[in-house]
């Protein structure tokens, strides 16, 4: 059971439905991590920025092993996305 009111997708509204139709049209869906952060668009909006700038900014890595890093850190954290 969640600790936190998580806003659902019908009950969004200004910024966090734009920032749930973004996610939506990015991955199909809106995974809970990001229903997580929806009491606070500000945050979750900023997340994400740093979540786009790990994946696809400048790096020395490839998108590839940037991928696999991510997977190995959720599995090692028991995440399931």
């Amino acid at each position: 059971m969640s600790w936190i009111r998580l806003v659902g997708l019908d009950e969004a509204s200004g910024k966090l439905a734009e920032l749930y139709r973004a996610a939506t049209l990015r991955a199909g869906k809106v995974f809970h991590i990001v229903r997580a952060m929806s009491p606070s668009p500000h945050v979750l909006e900023a997340s994400m920025g740093v979540y786009r700038a790990i994946l696809f900014g400048p790096s020395e890595l490839s998108r590839a092993e940037r991928e696999f890093l991510a997977v190995v850190t959720s599995r090692s954290n028991r995440c399931h996305y």
